[in-house]
């Protein structure tokens, strides 16, 4: 291939390749050259322009095949247009001749093709440059169309569309012979011909004045003759034709040229309405021709002229725009209307047209009215469309009120009127459902009166309209969840007060029911006690329904209606009725066989009509149970459901002659109990029903093949059981697309209907599968037979073999018995059945049955196999493959495929090859490759033959979409199959027409399936698989420019495919081109292979794929109309628009995902451009919001003036890209600003920080960052928090509450002292303000409390009296819940209130929290800085906040522990049930406690931190401040906590109450905190761990916690599951702070224990005293029992967490083993800390024996600590885990366990083996050294010495170690190490007992002062020299007073001359370097000291030695001025040092 990539055809290698390979060459070298040309210059293309031209023009001759000629026109196009242009005569001319040639046969035609072809593609390019050749060339093409077959004429159309849209105006001479020819091309027999014709005329119209000016009749009729018989291209390419065509006659302006033309004729829109009309009503008749059929009522408007139609008024309306729309509104309203009305009635003459023309209104409507319009818009519609449904209303009055005589006479207006109000209606709801709560302005507009007309309407004679109506409710419920209880109350009480009237009791039942049925679809709910009145209310219908003949039916019908929609509020509603209900069930059947006899005796057909009517409901009403509330159905409901079954069952069997006795009246009433009852029976378990199951199947076999069904149904029967991707194929109408709604009904065939609401009313409560659409049920004929198939495939599977046989023959002589027609009914009936047997039997993994079955299900597939129905062969084919499944046996398969085999090779006919090539396919699929790979090559081999059958498409397509079921489930067996197939399908997709778009698609699926088999081999280098991979390049390039955009999606697929696989051969700019031009495609799977491809391409290369999309928008000028978008907005721009107009919910889902995607790579670095994207979408909502908020802002004149600034600054801004986005888009946006706040936190650290962020913008103008556009933030969050849209407030206060939590603490540079968002807290206010309104709902107000706390905690305003705004929202929040649960709104269920009640507390509860922790954090630094604080910052105090709050503690502790005890409730396990209050809580009711949890789950944390603080704050000492004094209307208080209401009188003591509420917080944390779900949030364990530290902060519950050991060791053990299983620092710090605290309290406990017992037993002798602490006198610890014991296994999980090595099991030995010490993390650090802490407090807990059971471990792992983490640092400083170790050693060894005369000794033996453990430290372990800090152990061995008793340390051998130890030490040349040594040595020499610090000072004291005279003759260089100096000198002075009299005098006179030496005399002084200075005051200073105070010595020494005395004078003369000055400073100047030096080690000795 890559020969091929040259400027001239290499036809050397081309002529050496064979037929397939030539094509494929030749294709690959044009698709080359077209990019080659266009970058190559002119010149070079000159020189060569003649070879070329030759051989473009040889290639004609070549034949060709379509995608090649294509590029042959196109390059020689372009050719031209860059080279000369004096040859181009020539080709013309040669191109005619071609044309004009006699030769007719098939080989020649491609070269004919080809070069009409090229004359296209000439024309198009050059256009006007021709001249005038364009006359002749355009007269022969037309003149060859004459002759030509359908490919021709195809092309030809095309080639004139392209010589028009080159020549444009100048064509003009030719336009009327175009016209001609077109006309005649748009009722062609091929339906891509006319496709051709259609845009061949819309090029046209573009200059020919007439097509829409004298013509336009014509091309109207025209239009409305080719919609019939066609398909859905040729509807959608004509309905653009005529739409557009229509659209420019309506506004074209166009004067009359003077006198040369006459003048042009301007349609009015009512004309063009009318002509449009014309076509819809009485089709392509004609104006005149019809009227006679008319007057014979014989012609109908075939349906698909009528889709047709519809689909043009969208087009026109669309082409002339959402502007115009809203202008001419209410003419095209009543025109599209009266398309149903009476004057038509020919329309809607019976109702299976009635229903179809109702179905394209509805179509028009929604996609007009919803596709084009603008919020404001839809909303001014549904005014008008109000003002059409009371024109009608009045109508129908005036029929109905009329006097009696001319009632008969007015029922026909009534119906006519039904039509139009029904589409009225159902526009009106699908309006307000999207508006969503947008809408509320329309319906408190009170001069539209929406909900009067809608409502007056239920009462209509019609029941469709009063369908319709209820409907209608049931979308304004939906979308306004605030009006849904007050239409349920309005619709139940006009109900109970027209009780007597039959409309009214069926009109409002059903609003009523579609009331119910919208409660699922609304989160808030409605009151529980609702469904009581309900069910009252259906009780009582039932019960009266026997009362007045009049009304049986109706009420019947109304009282199972109200009860089935009951049903679907759940469970937790139903089961207060399901006794009730199972009653009503029981009594409406006869309860015996024999009382059934006497009913049919007895009835008459009025009783039989109610029953019936009676039975179905209830049977409707326990289907409805048994979907909406499967978890009542428990065994004993089962039991009581059954007993009816029976019966229900011998009704059924009965219905026949019940039938013949009364006639058809009862037909209809038959048909739907029949299908009711099934309905019900495929829900059950075949269990219950089983003694029934024959009698059953009979009836369903009788039902599958009665005679009189005459109606195939084939579209609803079979598509569930086909498989979906060969319906795509064999059903193009099938496919999803834009239209579905109206192609539906061409799938059906002429006799059968659309599914409409008024056939099955029990439907209009259940959820409808598309969303916003009323449910469309069929009608009961055709529904009845899918229950029974369905049933059919359930009770065949129970029944036993036997019968299963019977039933299966008499199905299939049923089949032989039929004839014609009525045959082909029954076979699909019988097949569809027994598919879903099979597909039960695989499913159950049941066996078949005898070898019979088999042989008679191969019968009756093998006949569906060869049926001529499609679908029916499809599901043949699927249920073939089941069959297999199902007996699972090799040969069984084996043979199938045989037959298969057979009859392919055999048979001649379309449809058994179709059949039987889908069947091989299918085994396939089910049973992966079959068995053998022999079999496989016989398989592929058919196939191969099958696919190049030029003759029949049919059988193409069948073949090939096998063949890709084939190689799908081959997998790796069809490797050696790759390459045959590929060249199969190249050479298919280069030869195979145009015209033929089906085999293209399945040759796509077959690319698809080649391309998946290969997979990531594709990357290969290889020669052959390079190969492969340029011809599945090459076979994409040939489907992307295919015609069809169902090909060009597969095409996209494909190279998605080839993408993921190997990226680098897939060319991304044409790849990414390729989509954007497609992104708007009318066909539906078309855009959505665009975004499943998008969304991939994104997830790897977004900022690429946005790159070439706007390069792509820049070069290709206006070609596209999403260009100037693109240009504008980018990629990410277009994708919003298109999220706003797509309604397909899988497109809307892809473009998310991929519009997130680019965002998360993205948006940090086009940060501006999304924030302007979010901030259009957001702020063209704003011009509705704006009233509303500045109205909210009229009372605080202070800030007004802000906020109006806020929100009027937009007028300027008029011309963004968003027109009106709906509100589903701008929530979408707000999240996304939400996802780019989050995207910038993991980025750089300036988004965050404004000073960085201007610096870095100076230093370059193009980094961009988020707290720039704080401004932007606020005012999106602003502007979606005031909106009228639910959804948007509350995604505006996610993103408010977003910002704040972000930006709360950043500085404002400019204000120190101030932080950023402190600008904004008018913006805030106001934001927050509308929530708190009385109409808000409660999700709403409770976001809104969220960011009020938020806000007030943040600490943004430091100022109380601003706070004061916000704080007063919560104020009233606080004030409106007092009330309790009763007082809150009515509108929604009970649980609503709860949340909202509970929202309250628990931003109250954060408030307060951070208020108490301000407090705390002041009061610490206070003391110092108080003065300060105060002068910087006048107003503030920082128990301001604490303040606020402190007025409502009072109440707000009633509630929070009232929010408690009811949590504490509620997660009661379900066995206490019986125990809970009858009426429910503080806060919920009983009924609602399910829905209730879940809101108290996410706020119970941090109340109950709250209200623990409260309780320590009060300390447990005082009852509540106010306790009499509350302002609750119900005493809510917690003082009634836990007692029955029989002991209310009596009245609880303080002590009492303290214990309630202490094990009331108690056990909700241990509750919580030992069984963590995984979905536990952080927030809540934080906030119950730091709980439980408030709550033992005081002394009071830790006295309860240590006089309970028990408890304590529960709280340990659960703290021990916290600390495992989850690994958060934070929360593991948390916990061992309460362990910490729980350990404190037993310490508390015991020293209590023996003070109180010292002081009973003070008298008698002290051995009596009896042991406390654990391990009494024994010393053993109980695991489980033993509080030490669990505190220890806590322990020693953090520090083996953290530290692995202290774990013998883990580092393999029981001793030290050689590891080098490691730094932890701080948080490692940290935890390790924290548990030595724990562990030096356990000795005190303990008994004296106890404490000698626990010390080993203890010492172990303090020790462990020590040695595992001493690492050197710099400077001499201890790490934080050895500084803990230390102190935690000191705490042991200070224990006074150690000096306890009980345990004395053992401690002392442990004691002194630890020491020994850290002294072999030292020693290298297995002769390697290791590196552990010297002086980490050398304090250790001091805390020892100094810390234990004597005798521990003073053994000789401890003692000379530990001698040796400090020796080496001092040898050591570290100055750190050496200074550290002194000043240990320091703290031992001065120790009091002789015995410990003599042995030292011996051994040591020498060397310290060689080392010292050292010093002195070298002279100090540098500071730490000095400091080891002066710390020498402080050991020597130490010496000196401890040592005894006698040897005094030699220590001195040691000291002295050291002293002298440094001192200077004043000379030297002024030059000294100032180390030397620093030790001469130093010096000098000690000596001043020393000889006042051994003043005989000094003076002794200073005798006898003269030199000695001259220099201290000379020294203290020179010093003599400055020592008064010095002296003080050097104090000053050694105290840092000193004290840094020494701080650690004063903290452990």
């Amino acid at each position: 291939m890559e020969l091929a990539h040259s400027l001239l055809l290499n036809e050397e290698a081309y002529n050496q390749l064979g037929e397939v390979q030539k094509a494929e060459f030749l294709f690959e070298w044009l698709r080359y050259l077209e990019k080659l040309l266009l970058a190559t210059s002119r010149s070079d293309v000159r020189e060569k322009q003649k070879t070329l031209v030759e051989q473009l023009l040889s290639l004609l001759n070549s034949s060709p095949g379509p995608p090649a000629r294509k590029l042959l026109g196109k390059n020689l196009a372009i050719l031209y247009s860059i080279g000369d242009t004096f040859s181009v005569y020539e080709t013309i001319d040669k191109c005619n001749d071609l044309i004009r040639s006699k030769d007719d046969s098939p080989s020649y035609l491609p070269t004919k093709l080809a070069a009409v072809v090229c004359l296209g593609s000439l024309y198009k390019k050059l256009g006007r440059i021709l001249g005038n050749t364009f006359i002749d060339t355009v007269g022969n093409i037309l003149k060859a169309m004459k002759s030509a077959e359908s490919q021709g004429r195809y092309e030809i159309m095309l080639s004139l569309q392209n010589i028009l849209n080159g020549l444009g105006a100048a064509a003009t001479p030719c336009h009327r012979d175009i016209y001609k020819a077109a006309r005649s091309c748009l009722t062609d027999r091929s339906m891509a011909v006319r496709c051709a014709a259609a845009k061949c005329l819309l090029e046209l119209q573009n200059e020919a004045v007439f097509m829409w000016s004298t013509d336009l009749d014509s091309v109207a009729t025209l239009c409305f003759k080719s919609f019939e018989g066609s398909s859905y291209d040729v509807r959608i390419s004509v309905s653009k034709l005529l739409g557009t065509v229509l659209a420019k006659a309506v506004v074209s302006k166009r004067p009359a040229a003077a006198g040369s033309r006459q003048s042009i004729r301007r349609v009015s829109l009512e004309e063009v309405l009318e002509l449009l009309g014309t076509g819809f009503l009485r089709g392509s008749s004609g104006f005149l021709r019809a009227s006679g059929d008319m007057l014979k009522g014989t012609s109908s408007v075939s349906r698909e002229v009528r889709v047709g139609v519809t689909q043009a008024y969208v087009v026109f309306i669309s082409t002339l725009g959402g502007a115009w729309l809203e202008k001419n509104f209410a003419v095209f309203l009543s025109h599209v209307l009266s398309l149903v009305s009476q004057s038509h009635p020919k329309a809607t003459q019976t109702q299976i047209d009635a229903v179809c023309c109702r179905r394209c209104v509805s179509f028009i409507l929604r996609a007009t009215i919803g596709g084009l319009l603008g919020e404001k818009a839809q909303i001014a519609a549904a005014k008008e469309i109000c003002q059409a449904i009371w024109k009608l209303k009045k109508v129908v009055d005036a029929a109905v009120n009329d006097g009696n005589s001319e009632t008969r006479l007015s029922s026909t207006d009534v119906a006519a009127g039904q039509h139009m109000l029904i589409c009225a209606l159902q526009e009106l709801g699908n309006l307000i459902y999207n508006l969503g709560t947008t809408a509320l302005p329309l319906l408190q507009d009170s001069s539209a009166g929406l909900l009067d007309s809608v409502i007056s309407v239920v009462l209509h004679p019609s029941i469709s309209v009063r369908l319709s109506a209820a409907w209608c409710l049931h979308c304004i419920a939906v979308a306004l969840p605030s009006y849904l209880t007050p239409l349920l109350d309005r619709c139940i009480e006009r109900l109970t007060v027209l009780k007597s009237s039959p409309e009214a009791v069926t009109g409002f039942s059903f609003a009523v029911a579609a009331l119910l049925g919208a409660v699922k679809h609304c989160p808030l709910g409605i009151p529980h006690g609702k469904g009581k009145i309900i069910m009252t209310l259906a009780e009582d219908l039932l019960c009266s329904a026997a009362q007045n003949s009049r009304l049986s039916a109706q009420r019947t019908q109304a009282g199972w209606l109200l009860i089935a929609a009951l049903m679907t509020l759940g469970p937790a509603v139903v089961s207060h009725h399901l006794a009730r209900v199972l009653l009503l069930w029981k009594c409406v059947f006869p309860a015996s066989p024999k009382d059934l006899e006497t009913e049919k005796s007895r009835g008459d057909l009025f009783t039989w009509q109610v029953t019936l009517e009676g039975r179905a409901g209830a049977l409707c009403a326990i289907r409805s149970f048994v979907s909406y509330c499967g978890d009542l159905l428990t065994e004993e409901v089962i039991q009581r459901l059954l007993p009816p079954l029976p019966c229900a069952v011998d009704l059924l069997t009965q219905l026949s002659s019940i039938l013949k006795t009364y006639g058809s009246p009862l037909k209809t009433p038959l048909v739907v109990y029949r299908q009711r009852l099934y309905e019900l029976l495929i829900l059950l378990p075949p269990q219950t029903y089983e003694g029934n199951l024959c009698a059953i199947l009979k009836e369903l076999a009788a039902d599958l093949t009665a005679p009189d069904i005459q109606v195939a149904a084939s579209p609803f029967l079979l598509p569930p059981l086909c498989h979906q991707d060969d319906l795509l194929i064999l059903s193009p109408l099938l496919q999803e697309t834009d239209h579905r709604f109206i192609e539906e009904q061409l799938l059906l065939g002429n006799g059968v209907t659309c599914g409409s609401l008024e056939y099955d009313p029990y439907s209009i409560y259940e959820k409808d599968v598309e969303g916003d659409s009323v449910p469309k049920p069929l009608p009961p004929t055709l529904s009845v037979i899918s229950s029974a198939a369905k049933l059919f495939g359930v009770v065949c599977a129970h029944v036993g073999e036997a019968q299963r046989l019977l039933i299966l023959e008499q199905l299939l002589d049923s089949i032989k018995h039929t004839k014609g027609a009525r045959q082909q009914v029954v076979q699909l009936h019988v097949v569809s059945s027994f598919s879903r047997f099979l597909k039960y039997m695989t499913g159950s993994r049941g066996s078949l049955g005898p070898e019979e079955m088999r042989r008679l299900s191969l019968t009756l597939f093998m006949g569906a196999l060869e049926s001529p129905n499609p679908l029916l062969r499809c599901a043949a084919a699927e249920a073939w493959a089941k069959l297999a499944q199902a007996v699972d046996d090799g040969a069984f398969t084996a043979g199938l495929a045989q037959v298969n085999f057979d009859k392919l090779k055999s048979a001649r006919d379309v449809v058994t090859r179709t059949g039987h090539s889908l069947a091989l396919g299918s085994l396939h699929r089910y049973l992966g490759g079959v068995s053998s790979s022999q079999h496989l090559n016989s398989c592929i081999g058919i196939l191969y033959t099958l696919s190049q059958d030029s003759t029949s498409p049919d059988v193409q397509t069948w073949a090939l979409h096998s063949l890709s079921l084939i190689i799908d489930s081959a997998g790796p067996l069809y490797y050696v199959h790759v390459e045959p197939t590929l060249s199969l399908i190249i050479m298919l997709l280069l030869n195979v027409p145009p015209t033929h778009a089906e085999v293209h698609q399945s040759l796509g699926r077959c690319l698809n399936a080649l391309i998946t088999t290969l997979g990531p081999e594709l990357q290969g280098n290889s020669t052959s698989v390079s190969t492969l991979r340029t011809s599945c390049l090459l076979g994409c390039a040939v489907m992307q420019d295919n015609p069809d955009c169902l090909v060009q999606a597969q095409a996209i697929s494909c190279l998605q495919q080839l993408h993921m696989f190997a990226p680098r051969h897939v060319n991304l700019s044409s790849l990414v081109s390729c989509l954007c031009v497609n992104l708007c495609s009318p066909y539906l799977l078309l855009r959505r292979a665009v975004l499943a491809c998008l969304r991939q391409l994104v997830q790897r290369e977004a900022a690429e794929v946005s790159e070439h999309a706007v390069m792509l928008a820049k070069d290709s000028r206006g070609e596209l109309t999403l260009d100037a978008n693109i240009r504008e907005v980018g990629l990410e721009g277009v994708l919003l628009t298109l999220l706003d107009k797509e309604i397909d919910q899988k497109l809307c889902h892809d473009i998310k995902e991929t519009l997130n995607h680019m965002l998360t790579s993205m948006a940090v670095e086009k940060l501006s451009l999304w924030l302007k994207l979010c901030k259009d979408v957001l702020a063209s909502s704003a011009d509705f919001t704006t009233i509303t908020c500045v109205d909210t802002m009229q009372e605080e004149e202070g800030d007004k003036g802000d906020d109006a600034l806020v929100l009027t600054t937009r007028t300027d801004e008029k011309s963004h890209a968003f027109t009106n986005p709906r509100w589903a888009t701008r929530v979408f946006a707000a999240e996304c600003v939400c996802r780019i706040i989050n995207q910038c936190e993991s980025a750089s650290s300036a988004h965050f920080d404004i000073a960085l962020a201007q610096e870095m913008k100076k230093k370059d103008s193009r980094n961009d960052f988020l707290v720039l556009h704080l401004a932007d933030l606020i005012r999106m969050a602003f502007m979606a928090a005031t909106d009228h849209s639910d959804q948007l407030r509350l995604s505006g206060l996610e993103t408010l509450l977003v910002v704040i939590r972000r930006f709360a603490t950043i500085p404002e540079p400019e204000f120190p002292g101030h932080v950023i968002l402190e600008q904004y807290q008018a913006n805030v206010g106001a934001a927050l303000r509308p929530a708190f309104t009385s109409e808000t709902p409660p999700d709403v107000t409770a976001k809104a409390c969220q960011v009020c706390s938020a806000w007030i905690t943040s600490g943004v305003v430091s100022d109380l009296n601003d706070l004061r705004r916000v704080h007063q929202l919560l104020v009233s929040s606080l004030t409106k819940i007092q009330a309790g649960k009763e007082a809150l709104s009515q509108l929604y269920n009970e649980s609503a209130s709860t949340m909202e009640i509970l929202a309250v507390l628990k931003a109250w509860a954060e408030v307060y929290i951070i208020a108490v922790q301000k407090h705390k954090n002041h009061k610490q630094p206070l003391k110092a800085t108080c003065s300060e604080e105060s002068v910087r910052n006048g107003s503030y105090s920082p128990d301001g906040l604490l303040d606020l709050v402190y007025t409502d503690l009072g109440t707000l502790s009633r509630l929070w522990l009232a929010a408690l005890q009811d949590f504490a409730l509620l997660t009661l396990p379900s066995e206490f049930a019986s125990q809970l209050p009858v009426e429910g809580g503080a806060f919920y009711t009983a009924e609602t406690s399910e829905n209730a949890k879940l809101h108290y789950c996410n706020s119970w944390a941090l109340i109950l931190h709250a209200t623990s603080l409260w309780l320590t704050s009060t300390g447990f000492v005082v009852a509540d401040p106010d306790e009499g004094a509350s302002n609750l209307s119900r005493p809510v208080t917690p003082t009634s906590m836990c007692q029955g209401s029989s002991c209310g009188t009596t009245v609880k003591s303080p002590e009492d109450v303290f214990t309630d509420r202490f094990h009331l917080i108690l056990g909700i944390s241990v509750e919580f905190l030992c069984s963590l779900r995984s979905d536990a949030t952080m927030e809540s364990i934080t906030a119950c761990l730091h709980a439980l530290q408030a709550l033992l902060d005081v002394p009071w519950p830790r006295s309860k916690i240590g006089s309970d050991q028990d408890l304590g060791i529960e709280l340990l053990n659960v703290l021990h599951r916290v600390i495992l299983t989850r690994e958060s620092p934070s929360i593991q710090l948390a916990s061992l702070e309460v362990v910490r605290q729980i350990i404190c309290a037993a310490q508390e406990h015991v020293k209590e224990k023996r003070r109180s017992a010292e002081v009973d037993d003070g008298a008698a002798e002290k051995e009596t005293l009896p042991e406390f602490g654990e391990g009494k006198d024994t010393g053993g610890l109980v695991p489980g029992k033993s509080l030490v014991f669990a505190t220890l296994e806590l322990c020693v999980c953090i520090l083996v967490r953290q530290l692995p090595e202290l774990n013998p099991k883990l580092t393999g030995s029981p001793g030290v083993k050689a590891t080098k010490p490691q730094m932890l993390s701080e948080d490692g650090s940290q935890l390790v800390s924290a548990a030595l802490v724990i562990l030096s407090e356990l000795p005190t807990v303990c008994s004296p024996e106890g404490s000698i059971s626990i010390l080993p471990t203890i010492l172990y792992l303090t020790i462990g600590v020590l040695r595992e983490t001493a690492v050197k640092l710099s400077g001499g400083q201890l790490s934080s885990t050895v500084a803990a170790s230390l102190q935690a050693l000191k705490g042991i060894l200070s224990s006074p366990m150690a000096r306890a005369e009980k345990s004395q000794t053992a401690w002392t033996d442990l004691l002194r083996s630890a020491l020994t453990t850290i002294l072999d430290c030292w020693d290298p372990v297995d002769g390697t050294h290791q590196e552990l800090d010297e002086i980490s152990l050398l304090t250790a061995i001091t805390v020892f010495i100094l810390s234990t008793n004597p005798e521990v340390t003073t053994i000789p051998s401890l003692q000379k170690r530990c001698i040796e130890k400090f020796k080496t030490t001092l040898e050591i040349k570290d100055p750190m190490v050496q200074i550290k040594t002194y000043q240990l040595l320091h703290s031992i020499f001065q120790y009091p007992n002789p015995a410990v610090s003599y042995p030292y000072i011996y051994s040591l004291a020498s060397s310290i002062v060689e080392k010292l005279q050292e010093i002195d003759k070298r002279k100090p260089e540098d500071t730490t020299e000095l400091q080891i100096f002066q710390e020498g000198i402080k050991v020597l002075e130490a010496l000196v007073t401890v040592a005894e009299e006698q040897h005094r005098s030699q220590l001195v006179a040691c000291l002295l001359p050291i002293l002298i030496s440094f001192l200077l005399d004043e000379n030297a002084l002024g030059s000294a370097t100032s180390i030397m200075r620093n030790l001469h005051d130093f010096a000098l200073q000690n000596l001043m000291q020393i000889g006042p105070q051994y003043s005989s010595v000094f003076k002794s020494v200073m005798a006898s030695s003269p030199a000695l005395k001259a220099r201290l004078e000379a020294a203290i003369k020179g010093n003599q001025e400055s020592i008064k000055v010095k002296i003080p400073t050097s104090k000053h100047s050694k105290n840092p040092a000193k004290n840094s030096s020494i701080q650690l080690k004063t903290n452990f000795l």
